[in-house]
């Protein structure tokens, strides 16, 4: 395989990460106000963006040097098309809704935070200022990033804060996207073409990809805590440090525009989606922990009990099997997402929760101040702030209304008939999703109805399409 990558752009990247001190060189940060990252690292070009429904950041190009300068003097007011908040994944409008043909589709005004830009070191000289969507002066409350604030404000109100790491599984395949798409995306192969769970022995061109996609990470100031093989072909696991929520979301997000832009550069291609060829399934796990106004964990039980779930913890996975299947949109937002959904998948299929145990929605996982609760429902293709929304939700809901769990799961969760299923389609999850007064009662209705219209536009988009996997069972047969 051939590989495309930039010779020299490290390197130079790096030397632009110093500055001189008197007879010093100290390293600059490669985030901070976007005025002094032009000048510390040679930024000629900034990407003005928002993060979308879907989890992407879209925005704009702009020069660096002018748009300092605009911003500087005040001549910049950047908006954008209000419907990047409400479409689906191949940007389909929608006929009527708050971003549609009836309403115009009218511009969202942007509030960027220049102060805390970031220098992205996996494209050149370039750096991102990222930008809230604004509503008659307020967040836009369809914005991903306002969804998720109102979830951790109303569990800042029962004195909670909530930490995160996620976990999040990836396919590497050969070859470019574009070639793939040429061939009807058939014959599409995995970067590795056995189970490499683990394994230290990965072949070249994915131990280049992950040295790569490492580097660039930690020079941005975003280092991951460990990259593994995963067991299905090709799949590779990426696990983040600990910490607030809306970081964690928006490591997440940059993440992603990291991997896939080292894939391509390397001759390869990322794939975030939940479900793939073969049965392979890629998961977004969630590991959440609940702390006091002191910062103390929350979710333990006194030292006599081990690693026993304090009743505020017992409370909290209660809501959360109660809730989450009410909010399947947030966190499941695609047909293929419920794909991903199937015994013995590694993916949960029955709403249970147990310790240390795999198979269960809801994970009990560490010890002392580190146990926390493992939401192994969402896929790899999760929007990370509409997902942890959920989860935050869940806990809260709990936490009010004092639920209790069911018995843990301490075997094989599968078999665990007497459990609730997880939603098995998109069209059942939107469906209670639209009628579920704790939905709304969680979120609002506004927002339920919003995040419902854009999961139908999946829907619709499936529903017209033929499959290769129909053909093959029907073309002679039916």
């Amino acid at each position: 395989m051939t590989s495309r990558r930039r010779p020299g752009r490290t390197a130079t990247m790096r030397a632009a990460r110093y500055r001189t001190a008197g007879n010093s060189r100290v390293a600059a940060s490669p985030a901070g106000p976007l005025h002094q990252l032009v000048d510390a690292f040679g930024i000629t070009t900034v990407l003005l963006a928002a993060v979308d429904v879907q989890g992407r950041l879209k925005g704009k190009e702009f020069d660096a040097a002018s748009l300092v300068e605009r911003l500087r003097s005040g001549g910049l007011s950047p908006e954008m098309c209000g419907y990047v908040l409400g479409t689906d994944l191949g940007m389909t409008a929608v006929r009527s809704g708050s971003f549609s043909w009836e309403s115009g589709f009218g511009d969202v005004a942007l509030l960027p935070d220049t102060r805390h830009a970031r220098v992205l070191t996996w494209l050149p000289s370039t750096a991102l200022v990222l930008a809230e969507p604004i509503s008659v002066g307020l967040p836009h409350p369809l914005a991903p990033g306002t969804v998720l604030d109102e979830q951790e404000q109303r569990l800042a109100g029962l004195g909670l804060t909530a930490k995160v790491g996620v976990e999040t599984e990836f396919v590497l395949f050969e070859g470019a996207a574009r070639d793939a798409a040429a061939a009807g995306f058939r014959g599409l192969r995995p970067a590795v073409w056995d189970n490499r769970d683990y394994a230290l022995d990965q072949p070249l061109p994915v131990r280049e990809f992950s040295r790569r996609l490492r580097q660039v990470l930690a020079d941005a100031g975003l280092p991951v805590e460990a990259v593994k093989g995963e067991g299905a072909p090709g799949q590779i696991e990426v696990t983040f440090p600990y910490g607030p929520v809306t970081a964690a979301c928006e490591q997440h997000v940059l993440f992603k525009h990291a991997a896939k832009a080292v894939a391509d550069e390397q001759g390869m291609v990322a794939s975030f989606m939940a479900a793939l060829q073969g049965g392979v399934g890629s998961g977004m796990h969630l590991h959440v922990s609940l702390h006091d106004v002191d910062d103390q964990p929350v979710l333990l039980a006194g030292p006599e009990y081990g690693s026993g779930l304090s009743e505020l913890g017992e409370q909290a996975v209660a809501g959360l099997l109660t809730a989450l299947p009410a909010l399947g949109p947030l966190w499941a937002p695609y047909v293929n997402s419920y794909k991903r959904l199937r015994d013995h998948s590694f993916a949960p299929t029955r709403l249970t929760w147990g310790r240390d145990n795999r198979s269960c929605a809801v994970r009990v996982v560490g010890h002392g101040r580190s146990l926390r609760l493992e939401v192994r429902l969402p896929g790899a293709d999760a929007n990370p702030y509409l997902a942890l929304a959920s989860v935050l939700a869940g806990i809260r809901h709990g936490i009010e209304a004092g639920l209790k769990p069911p018995a843990a799961t301490c075997g094989d969760a599968y078999l665990d008939r007497e459990a609730e299923h997880v939603p098995q389609s998109l069209a059942g999850a939107v469906s209670a999703f639209e009628t579920s007064p704790l939905a709304c009662e969680l979120l609002d209705e506004h927002v339920v109805a919003h995040l419902a219209a854009v999961a139908r536009l999946d829907l619709d988009h499936h529903a017209a399409w033929v499959t290769d996997a129909e053909l093959e069972r029907g073309l002679t047969q039916a």
